[in-house]
């Protein structure tokens, strides 16, 4: 399976292609807000955000049936930037598991600054 073809198709919302990557029978958790979905569910909320999305995977390892990715996920048309990181089973080479953990940008908390304490990834 190719991540990075999962990932232009799902922020492209792309219904039609975003299937080819699942297995008939795949469950999706989002964690950080206690969701569980079926495939249709996952498309759904996909492909009927009210926004359109870009983004691009920064680190992609895989470890057998197991694809980890970190991806930044943004909206073109808000001020909303996400990291994302997707734990991704695979079963025949198609998505069965996939568990993703979604933290939204930020700036750094001013207790951090005045502290002089850490610095800019970039």
């Amino acid at each position: 399976m190719n991540i990075y073809d999962f990932w232009e198709a799902t922020l492209k919302q792309d219904a039609v292609k975003m299937r080819t990557f699942f297995h008939k029978e795949a469950h999706i958790n989002w964690h950080d807000t206690n969701e569980h979905f079926t495939l249709e569910e996952f498309i759904r909320a996909n492909c009927e955000y009210p926004d359109q999305w870009s983004g691009k995977v920064e680190r992609a390892e895989r470890m057998g049936d197991l694809i980890i990715t970190a991806t930044h996920v943004y909206a073109l048309n808000k001020p909303l930037s996400f990291h994302v990181v997707s734990f991704i089973q695979l079963k025949d080479e198609k998505i069965i598991l996939m568990d993703e953990y979604w933290g939204e940008d930020g700036d750094i908390p001013q207790w951090r600054k005045e502290k002089h304490i850490g610095k800019p990834i970039q």
